[in-house]
């Protein structure tokens, strides 16, 4: 069954719900469907419904709530990933599947190291693009809302958003030379549910020195990621998969 978000909550359980626009295409050209077709609707709230339906008009489909769902697909941590510009469609990929792991956001950024440069005219279709692909990933892996997308033009210009979260790790790979093991299980232990934590990840050349002595202003507590070395598009998927085994699998299983 489908999966739309919409912009709007549902007042009362005897209001008609109206599509239009994108989703509105989906459904009708792409997916062709019916008067009586059922879909999952998401709404602001995160709440989530399966509703049917009911009209299919030029511009809009109306739709009659079935009824309520009770889902609990998010991680009850928020995690933000922020990643070094890297090169080809590595970008893409990191939104792509993080979204399916859990992400709570993103912040691509232009670091030091980084090879490929946005041209300032086209960050905002850029960012349009890469929020179109957040937004099918979350449709695809139930998520019960979208990770939104914010570029950073530097690592400088990310680290001022750092007041808004609770804590702040990067990925290091001389940390992991190091046999540095403990920062990221450290933190899934100490953090509550509610609590966001941003994680920072090099381009392919990695973290320069002066973006980490930037990032050790403000107090970015170094993470190794286990022994291996690990990709600039693998690493955030490493942190997202290591905690939804912490949060969703292992709590689980011991409460």
């Amino acid at each position: 069954m489908q999966r739309y978000f919409v912009a709007n909550e549902l007042e009362n359980d005897h209001d008609t719900l109206s599509i239009a626009g994108e989703n509105f295409h989906h459904i009708t050209r792409v997916m062709r469907m019916k008067v009586s077709d059922q879909v999952f609707i998401v709404f602001p709230s995160k709440k989530t419904c399966i509703a049917a339906i009911t009209a299919i008009n030029e511009d809009e489909v109306l739709l009659s709530l079935v009824k309520w769902l009770t889902e609990d697909t998010e991680l009850p941590i928020k995690i933000t990933i922020a990643s070094g510009l890297p090169k080809g469609d590595k970008l893409e990929l990191i939104i792509q599947k993080s979204t399916e792991l859990g992400a709570h956001k993103f912040v691509p950024f232009k670091a030091e190291r980084s090879v490929v440069k946005w041209d300032e005219k086209k960050v905002v279709k850029k960012v349009e693009r890469l929020q179109k692909i957040s937004q099918e990933a979350a449709e695809q892996s139930h998520r019960t809302l979208i990770p939104q997308v914010q570029y950073a033009a530097s690592l400088k210009d990310l680290i001022t958003l750092h007041a808004d979260y609770d804590y702040v790790i990067a990925a290091y790979e001389e940390s992991a030379r190091e046999g540095e093991d403990s920062t990221l299980f450290h933190l899934f232990q100490t953090i509550q549910p509610g609590q966001s934590v941003l994680c920072i990840f090099g381009p392919e050349g990695g973290i320069s020195e002066k973006e980490l002595q930037l990032m050790q202003q403000i107090n970015t507590k170094l993470a190794g990621l286990g022994p291996r070395i690990l990709r600039t598009e693998t690493a955030p998927l490493y942190v997202l998969s290591a905690a939804s085994f912490y949060f969703d699998l292992s709590k689980n299983k011991n409460s």
